[in-house]
């Protein structure tokens, strides 16, 4: 019963408004911090993304289960505000993170590990499409630190979940990690459709 309920949760937010994230999440946000927090957590994409590196690090062995997230963090941030900065601009940005969160979602479901330097170049490529999206919305905002500060910290914390969640849950869980991972190539799918 539990299991449908939660499958229930997950076709709703697949199908909600938000699935894409969107910018003035609050009227009154003049530092731009809570925008920027925001912004990962509201848009569907996003989220599984982020949440989606946070499994595949914790699948990982040796130094990639702390240079994957770390790598995501840094490549998303200067693409940030290499956007909002120095007007760089990116075409196919939507699809590359419909395909991020596709790509993420295959390798969690397969429990993939890569070579630390392809899994380093992979995880940036698909970060920089998320920092460019994070990061064009910047220049309107009160302060870029701010927003930088908040969407650097929501991407933290989706990390940390995921990575938490596979460390701490008991080996003869990996199907259910799986099983996320196919939930989130999934949507990526849906997200590429749509």
């Amino acid at each position: 019963m539990k299991t449908k309920k939660y499958l229930s949760i997950l076709a709703l937010l697949l199908f909600s408004s938000i699935a894409l994230a969107h910018p003035g999440h609050t009227e009154h946000d003049f530092s731009g911090f809570i925008s920027g927090l925001l912004h990962p957590l509201t848009g569907l994409d996003h989220l599984l993304a982020m949440f989606a590196v946070g499994l595949w690090a914790a699948q990982q062995q040796g130094k990639a289960r702390l240079v994957v997230p770390a790598t995501f963090i840094l490549a998303m941030l200067f693409a940030g505000l290499s956007a909002a900065y120095l007007g760089i601009t990116l075409p196919f940005v939507e699809n590359a993170i419909a395909v991020s969160v596709l790509a993420l979602g295959l390798l969690v479901a397969l429990a993939i590990r890569l070579p630390l330097f392809v899994a380093i170049l992979g995880t940036a490529l698909f970060a920089v499409n998320h920092g460019y999206a994070h990061g064009v919305e910047i220049p309107v905002l009160a302060s870029p630190a701010g927003f930088a500060m908040g969407f650097v910290l929501a991407t933290m914390a989706l990390h940390a979940i995921g990575f938490g969640l596979v460390s701490f849950l008991p080996p003869r869980f990996a199907p259910l990690v799986r099983m996320l991972g196919t939930c989130s190539a999934g949507a990526g799918l849906w997200l590429l459709a749509s």
